[in-house]
């Protein structure tokens, strides 16, 4: 199939990213969808963002400037899993009912069937991210890049469970407007505000480093003291910025800090609300599309290697713009990935 398909022709409606001719036995990386945002404490609708960048896929070209031939890579993007999409549809008007009840100033333990939606919650969470997990070790376990795409941020724990398991010690590039260090947030003990305090407490990941970041409490600055996590914040940035500090100079500072094995955690919100209006949470601010795409690039030309990634809070169905530029920022992190790892 690679030695017919014509990379200049219309984008073929086959149910692929991007309409790629490859299999998931054929593909190098294999993309997880999640369809998930029963977390989500503001707008929700990023469940269908997977199901957004494949359908926004269709109109991308193929053609890297940076990646010769960086298509025929083998990418390959799972259908969402339709029971995972059902409980989300079952699990979500049950967290907006709770989530209301706190905003309103309720207590939970003087409500029992508050309190019991709180219990469903937090249990069919941690079955979804064992779920995650399994597929994301079997990927892996064939020798894969895994990668998730979702949904709300919190969907990649397991992915990050299985990459802790087969590499051991690895760093996290966390892209993102929010620190996502709050202790069990609303109580969900896996809020999407909560990944990475999850991820550290765990012992998921043994570095993490932040970009972008605008938008966070006094819990999650003292969290991330005490675990020693590098935060470059978004207004710091700027700041630099302004004062005659290139892009390129940042890049490498933020670079330094990590170690040879990357994951790269990108929360589309960490760009220029421009680029994503309807994620879940949108904050003024942020890096422009080329600006995240330069610091990757610098990342694999530093010589470190990415072994795995997701890409979260894309806006869903009928926000169009938010699924273009979701499925070109996927598509070039896959593109990076592959070029890290020598496969391309």
């Amino acid at each position: 199939m690679e030695e017919t398909f014509d990379t200049n022709a219309i984008g073929l409606n086959n149910g692929h990213f991007i309409g790629l001719p490859f299999t998931e036995e054929e593909a190098k990386i294999v993309i997880i969808s999640v369809p998930w945002d029963v977390t989500v404490s503001y707008s929700d609708g990023t469940s269908s963002g997977p199901e957004n960048i494949l359908q926004a896929s269709m109109q991308l070209d193929l053609f890297d400037p940076e990646i010769e031939n960086a298509w025929k890579l083998g990418i390959y993007l799972r259908p969402p899993k339709p029971e995972w999409k059902l409980l989300n549809e079952q699990l979500r008007p049950l967290s907006k009912k709770y989530i209301a009840f706190l905003e309103e100033g309720g207590t939970i333990h003087q409500n029992a069937e508050i309190a019991q939606l709180l219990k469903t919650i937090n249990k069919k969470h941690e079955q979804l991210n064992w779920e995650v997990y399994q597929a994301s070790k079997d990927i892996l376990d064939q020798g894969k890049i895994a990668a998730v795409v979702g949904g709300e941020h919190s969907v990649p724990l397991g992915l990050l469970r299985a990459i802790k398991d087969t590499f051991n010690t690895f760093g996290v590039l966390q892209i993102d407007a929010h620190m996502d260090l709050r202790h069990h947030y609303e109580e969900f003990s896996f809020s999407h505000a909560s990944i990475f305090n999850n991820a550290i407490r765990l012992n998921y990941i043994d570095k993490l480093v932040q970009v972008g970041i605008r938008d966070f409490c006094d819990q999650e600055v003292e969290f991330a003291n005490q675990n020693q996590v590098k935060v470059f914040n978004d207004h710091e940035l700027k700041a630099n910025h302004y004062q005659g500090k290139t892009w390129h100079q940042q890049c490498l500072e933020i670079i330094d800090t990590l170690p040879q094995n990357v994951y790269i955690s990108f929360d589309i919100d960490g760009l220029n609300p421009q680029l994503c209006p309807n994620t879940g949470t949108p904050v003024p601010g942020g890096l422009e599309f080329n600006e995240s795409l330069y610091l990757i690039r610098l990342l694999v030309e530093s010589g470190r290697k990415i072994i795995g990634f997701d890409l979260c809070e894309v806006g869903g169905l009928g926000n169009e713009w938010d699924g273009n530029v979701g499925a070109r920022i996927l598509y070039k992190l896959c593109n990076w990935t592959g070029r890290s790892n020598g496969f391309i």
